[in-house]
């Protein structure tokens, strides 16, 4: 038996030693002295995401910002389809967005303030904006590059881009980003997602949490049994109300604490040039641990770079790259410019009755409370009135965090669908009605897992979620660098820019 500990022990800390490295650049718990600056890590995941990203803002001289207005004004267009594809491209958006909007925005952004303080928010808003260049050029090279079944359905995503705008022999870069994303779909997109869906239900209604988690697998099995049609449906009502549901009640507790708001932006700002301390659960740091929680937990949240949302932007009823290229970035302002800045202010405003080192602290940042917890700790604070002994507060965080993670699995289990499809398309042999039968079995699955993931302790199934992003990202980002001159032409109006490799092939989609 003790050997048997150990060697788990064991296995855990390697996977902690990778993980650790990867999105934190430290090995043993020990900063890696060639990777470092001024004695603090610098995650080798932030240099790539940042550097492809500044690459790819520069060579589109700012269009993310310049044409941010023109992305909005085109919400309401996009309600409308004109093109090829399955769903609006509307619904598109809203598919991506329930897949981007989970527990990053209400978690996530807590161990971002806990780990760099206030001024790692700043930093969040500095990564959404060089995340914005990644989603656009997702977006737009998945209308540039899609598929079409020999039944008339049309799907893509990084896979098909590399396949049909690099050609052939980058087949293995596209295979690695599959595997990469039916690791992630599994761990992050589902088990951790279950976990914490459960958790919400046993919170509010006493639901023990593996029943919890059976309800929740029948429901999304009833969802995606219909395909991405079903799937973009359901995301295109739910994810606008629940958004902006939570928006407005974070906007009327932030009203209620309106004299402490121009403080909050003074600690945010402060905190992202300065190095910090404050009484609480927060200990002080610097400005590199600010930008390390920053970048981490804003792009944990938007997703861009990592390659999941243009596998819903491809599927869009539109044939301009750059209407859907515009779509994909107003996807990551919205999730972290906006939700996930609600959020940090509601946690950083807010004053309530905490603890935080033994002794009574005015915030919930300040306080001893973690992750999740210290959101609903702040909401609760905002909103103390009790229904059924539990705070409104409680009720309106847990209540979208239910939601939020309730559509991440609806589309996650989408994101998988295509991985598993495109390797089982590189077999000769391989058919229309093979793709849906092993798409029946992959859906099977994956609400079995939901069950499964609604009880495990996630203490390790966190860290291999960290690295199997990264497994995911950085074959997109390979991508998304080598054709960044395609994107560059492509947001000039150019639909067709760029090489095409096309060949009949026996298998679907009858032209790789």
């Amino acid at each position: 038996m003790a050997a048997s500990e150990t060697g788990a022990t064991s296995f855990i800390d390697q996977v902690t030693n990778v993980s650790d490295f990867i999105w934190g650049g430290t090995w043993n718990g020990q900063v890696v002295s060639w990777l470092s600056i001024g004695g603090q890590p610098i995650p080798p995941m932030t240099l790539i995401l940042l550097g492809i990203g500044m690459w790819i803002m520069i060579g589109l001289k700012f269009y993310p910002i310049r044409k941010l207005g023109s992305a909005f004004a085109g919400l309401f267009k996009g309600r409308q389809s004109d093109g090829d594809g399955e769903i609006s491209p509307f619904a598109a958006l809203s598919t991506a967005l329930s897949g981007q909007v989970g527990t990053g925005n209400l978690a996530g952004v807590a161990t971002a303030i806990a780990l760099g303080g206030p001024g790692a928010i700043f930093w969040m808003w500095i990564t959404a904006l060089v995340g914005m260049a990644l989603a656009f050029a997702e977006g737009s090279l998945a209308i540039r590059y899609r598929e079409k079944t020999s039944d008339g359905v049309y799907r893509g995503g990084p896979m098909s881009y590399i396949m049909m705008g690099l050609g052939p022999k980058f087949t293995w870069l596209a295979i690695l980003f599959c595997i990469g994303t039916l690791f992630s779909a599994l761990v992050t997109g589902n088990s951790i997602q279950a976990n914490a869906v459960a958790d919400g239900l046993n919170e509010l209604f006493g639901i023990e949490e593996w029943l919890g988690g059976l309800i929740v697998a029948v429901l999304v099995f009833i969802v995606i049994i219909g395909g991405i049609k079903s799937i973009g449906g359901v995301a295109e009502k739910i994810i606008p109300f629940m958004a902006a549901a939570y928006i407005i009640m974070a906007f009327i507790a932030l009203m209620l604490n309106l004299e402490d708001i121009p403080a909050t932006f003074g600690l945010i700002f402060y905190g992202a040039f300065n190095p910090q301390a404050a009484t609480g659960g927060f200990v002080g740091a610097a400005i590199m641990l600010a930008i390390r929680a920053g970048v981490a937990r804003g792009l944990f949240s938007n997703e861009a770079g990592q390659g999941s949302t243009p596998i819903a932007h491809a599927v869009a009823q539109t044939n301009d790259p750059e209407q859907q290229g515009r779509m994909a970035m107003l996807g990551t302002f919205i999730d972290t410019i906006v939700i996930c800045t609600m959020t940090a202010l509601v946690i950083l405003t807010v004053q309530g009755d905490f603890t935080g080192g033994g002794q009574a602290v005015p915030h919930a940042w300040n306080s001893d409370l973690e992750g999740f917890a210290m959101t609903s700790g702040a909401f609760a604070a905002a909103f103390p009135l009790t229904v059924a002994s539990v705070p409104i507060g409680t009720l309106v965080a847990s209540t979208a965090l239910i939601l939020f993670v309730f559509t991440t699995l609806l589309t996650w289990s989408y994101y998988g669908e295509r991985a598993i499809t495109f390797i089982y398309d590189r077999i000769p042999g391989s058919t229309r009605g093979g793709e849906k039968v092993l798409h029946m079995i992959w859906r099977v699955l994956w609400c079995v897992v939901i069950y499964l993931g609604s009880t495990l302790d996630l203490t390790l199934v966190w860290r291999m979620g960290d690295i199997s992003n990264a497994a995911m990202a950085l074959p997109n980002l390979l991508a998304l660098a080598l054709l960044s001159g395609v994107v560059f032409k492509l947001a000039q109006g150019d639909r067709k820019a760029g090489r095409d490799f096309r060949a009949d092939t026996p298998e679907e989609p009858n032209e790789y």
